[in-house]
């Protein structure tokens, strides 16, 4: 949206050929193109959430499914609002955000708290610098107007720029402690969940990944010798493209039965419900069904024609047409034994390795140990390392690669993006001009046969279609830069996501904020720049000051219209009703629709409201009032995003939290921006004073984030050992006894040790409470100024939910966890609807010989369309989740 500003900040130049650009910032109707925008966005938000309101209650899979799906385990779903129009709004206040936290997942509660704490960060900075920087803006004699008025661009004199070296000493530096503060409060959160019995005791908790690791250290017996007795198993990658392909073969012939075994027991059903219309025979052959010698399909065939059975060709319009079922069948008695003797021979060790090993660990303290130690004497050897991986997100394809390999393609991608950032910035410049192709017919007369066009559609060429065109820009980049960071080499998807975040927040802050302004500002400008060369800096710097306008705009549209379309959901809602009702054409893909909750991809939405949070913090010192509008804009984004995860949304991929603290970091980006901004205005207006001071903070800002990151870079790594003793004296809390003695523990081996240095895996504690945190409540000023203290370990260590869920796991899962999945993945099961005149059964059991099938949980209604037990929610596909 950031290409629009032109349209609030030259409208004089668009009107008259002739004037300077000063002229045109002078009557720049700033007011009335601010509510101009505001109006049209404020009726189509409150539409959006007046439907929300009418369709919250009546589709509560679509506004409500946490509260009741039965894919989820009774603690992971969240309460059930009163189904009012209003009634829910209550309950739903008094909701904590720490509900998500232990309900749904970390990296939801950390975008929660981003969101809030950057809202609150902008409101802070409203006090700060609207009582100080408003009167002497409105004062500055700069002959400004309307909202221009309270800018920087109005203050003419040079001594009045010390109010805004001091007020931005003040607030940026205030934006430094908040990321400071959040950094530690993060680490202490981190610490107490990962070292809780929840955490500790999964295997991924237990189980580091070696990559790069050299052939001759793929091997079993060595590497037991190199970490002793307290390692548990050993998974050496495999490479598994032949079996692989083999099970991707046989679930996609198992899958073509399952959908041709339901087409025919719906044809025949369908053909049986016309023929009671008719009054004709309705009963079948007695006994059919059940009879174990009964030929296959003699029931089918009494409503279906053989002609009319599902067929398919061999090869595409040339090849041979088979029956399907009968086709399937004979496949799979030739796939499934063959799956069976690979998976045999890979389980016992004889496929060929590839080079990454995946080892466990009996308790949580010995995998930090091997994590945090220098595993190969050679450099990039065994190296990088990985703790908490879940075997669902390992992306295997990237396991194969050895060192070498891995540092070019990291190379490659990191080169890729930069390009990517070069070269996209000419579309994206397109955009930005095209918003303004009044000045660009000033440059180039030729174009002037764009005036001929009509009004309208050249107010659709100029607002509209930019909008497109930046909407279809920036919807390829997140596919395009995960796929680059799948490309360099991350071997999990958390891994994806933490490195797209970086890349994704770079292309936010270039392309959206800085390309976007400067080549509209330019195409504003350059014929200016072009009659006088040396006044380009003068006229490029002056435009941030202009574009404020805009950007007090841009928060209401993006508060109003994301947090509004959020909460509403239409095109999910949309898609989900009618892709449901054309493409559901068998129970499992009713089930899978049903239970299959959204989810976000965090590396691509972090990045959005970090960069928002950066243009506030950058127009704070040049453009106050936009702390006000971002103020409310992100607390609008905060609210939506606060129901979506506690009612709607799901968390496919877990980062562990790390995407809150890499936020925090980019935030810094707008205070970097605005001192380098002031530094360059103050320059262009000659104020040498202020430059100098300037410049001291600058430096200042520097040293005190590199010392901070230097503290806390290991913190957000490791765990630390001295909390082990910490957590003891917890869980002997928990279990109302006392702590174990020093000398109990030096006493005990390393199987006597508990989950992380404590308590035995599988075994947990009573659900005793904890008690007050190990301090005095404090008031609001002193927990803000003392977050070491007061959000300490003991105090978060307080918030992770006590029996929530059993780690234990089975011996078939404990052994299979880190294999290939195509070396555990089982035949599947085949689900098909149950009709009343027996096909089905008799389907059953002729497939059932083949491959595992049931008609259990699913039918028909009366008017003979596809149904399944939504009430049970637990059909016979049904996989209780494992945490891994």
């Amino acid at each position: 949206m950031s290409f629009s500003f032109c349209q609030n900040t030259n409208i004089a130049g668009n009107n008259t050929e002739a004037g300077s650009a000063q002229d045109e910032e002078k009557n720049n109707p700033s007011l009335s193109a601010f509510l101009s925008t505001l109006v049209p966005v404020l009726l189509l938000s409150s539409a959006f959430v007046t439907l929300f309101l009418l369709l919250r209650p009546r589709f509560k899979r679509n506004y409500q499914p946490r509260t009741f799906l039965g894919s989820l385990r009774p603690q992971e779903r969240t309460p059930a609002l009163p189904s009012g129009l209003f009634a829910w709004l209550g309950a739903f206040s008094k909701i904590p955000d720490s509900f998500v936290l232990n309900h749904q997942s970390l990296d939801g509660f950390l975008l929660l708290r981003f969101l809030k704490i950057a809202s609150a960060t902008c409101l802070i900075g409203c006090f700060i610098t609207w009582p100080v920087l408003f009167p002497v803006n409105i004062t500055g004699k700069g002959g400004m107007k309307e909202l221009d008025l309270l800018t920087f661009g109005n203050v003419v004199d040079k001594n009045r720029y010390y109010a805004h070296v001091f007020i931005a000493w003040i607030f940026l530096g205030f934006v430094f402690y908040m990321v400071a503060r959040e950094s530690i409060y993060y680490v202490n959160l981190r610490q107490a969940y990962l070292l809780s019995p929840l955490y500790a005791e999964r295997m991924s908790s237990r189980t580091v990944l070696f990559t790069s690791v050299p052939q001759e250290y793929l091997n079993e017996g060595l590497l037991r010798r190199m970490f002793g007795r307290q390692l548990k198993n050993i998974w050496i990658a495999n490479d598994c493209q032949e079996i692989e392909e083999l099970v991707d073969e046989r679930d996609k012939v198992a899958m073509k039965l399952e959908v041709a075994e339901t087409q025919l027991i719906k044809l025949a059903n369908a053909n049986r419900l016309q023929a009671m219309k008719k009054g004709g025979q309705t009963d079948g052959a007695p006994g059919a069904a059940d009879e174990a010698n009964a030929e296959s399909g003699s029931v089918a065939a009494q409503w279906v024609p053989i002609k009319k059975r599902p067929t398919h060709r061999l090869k595409p319009i040339i090849g041979k047409k088979v029956d399907t079922i009968n086709w399937c069948r004979s496949e799979l008695e030739r796939l499934i034994p063959k799956v069976d003797a690979l998976q045999a021979t890979h389980r016992a060790g004889n496929g060929a390795f590839i080079p990454s090993v995946f080892v466990e660990f009996f308790h949580q303290s010995d995998a930090q140990s091997a994590f945090q130690s220098l595993a190969h004497h050679h450099a990039l050897h065994m190296a990088p390392r990985f703790i908490g991986v879940n075997p669902d997100e390992v992306i295997w394809k990237n396991l194969k690669m050895n060192w070498k390999s891995r540092v070019v393609r990291n190379i490659v991608a990191l080169t890729l993006v930069a390009l990517l950032v070069i070269f996209w910035s000419i579309p994206v410049g397109f955009v930005g001009i095209l918003s303004n192709i009044n000045s660009l017919i000033r440059l180039a007369p030729w174009l002037g046969f764009l005036n001929k066009i009509p009004a309208q559609i050249f107010g659709v060429v100029q607002g509209l279609l930019p909008a497109i065109l930046l909407a279809v820009l920036m919807a390829l980049l997140p596919v395009i830069l995960r796929m680059l960071a799948r490309f360099s080499g991350a071997p999990s998807l958390s891994a994806v996501e933490l490195r797209t975040q970086n890349f994704y927040f770079a292309f936010q802050v270039i392309q959206v904020f800085l390309i976007t302004t400067l080549s509209s500002a330019a195409s504003a400008s350059v014929t200016s720049i072009l009659c006088s060369p040396g006044d380009a800096p003068n006229l490029l710097a002056e435009n941030l000051p202009k574009a404020s306008n805009f950007y007090l705009s841009y928060f209401v549209l993006q508060g109003l219209t994301i947090s509004s379309g959020a909460v509403l959901g239409i095109v999910g809602l949309v898609l989900f009703r009618l892709l449901g009702k054309f493409l559901d054409t068998t129970p499992r893909k009713m089930y899978k629709r049903w239970s299959t909750l959204s989810a976000l991809g965090w590396g691509t939405v972090f990045p959005i409201y970090t960069n928002l949070t950066v243009i506030a913090i950058t127009y704070s010192i040049i453009a106050p009032l936009v702390l006000g509008f971002a103020t409310i804009g992100l607390y609008l984004i905060y609210l939506a995003y606060r129901y979506n995860l506690l009612f709607v949304f799901n968390s496919n991929v877990d980062t562990k939290g790390l995407i809150y603290p890499r936020a925090l970091q980019q935030t810094t980006t707008g205070a970097y921006l605005a001192i380098v901004c002031l530094i360059g205005l103050f320059g262009i207006r000659a104020a040498p004073g202020p430059i100098v001071l300037m410049v001291v903070f600058l430096v200042f800002v520097v040293l005190f984030h590199i010392s901070l990151n230097s503290a806390l870079e290991p913190l957000l790594r490791y765990l630390p050992k001295s909390l082990e003793a910490e957590e003891e004296s917890l869980l002997a809390s928990e279990e109302g006894g006392s702590a174990p003695s020093s000398s109990d523990m030096d006493n005990g081996g390393p199987h006597d040790k508990k989950h992380n240095g404590f308590s035995a895996p599988g075994v947990h504690p009573t659900t005793k409470d904890l008690g007050p945190a190990p301090h005095k409540k404090p008031n609001f000023i002193t927990k803000f100024l003392r977050p070491d203290l007061y959000t300490d370990y003991h105090t978060l260590r307080r918030l992770v939910p006590r029996g929530f869920a059993e780690i234990s796991y089975d011996p078939v899962v404990e052994r299979d966890a880190y294999y290939h999945p195509s070396i555990s993945s089982q035949t599947p099961l085949l689900w098909v609807p149950r009709d009343d005149a027996g096909v089905s059964r008799q389907e059953c059991r002729h497939s059932g010989k083949v491959i595992p099938i049931t008609d259990e949980g699913a039918g028909f209604d009366a008017k003979g369309k596809l149904a399944w037990d939504e009430e049970n929610a637990r059909p016979p596909i049904w996989q209780e989740k494992i945490y891994y």
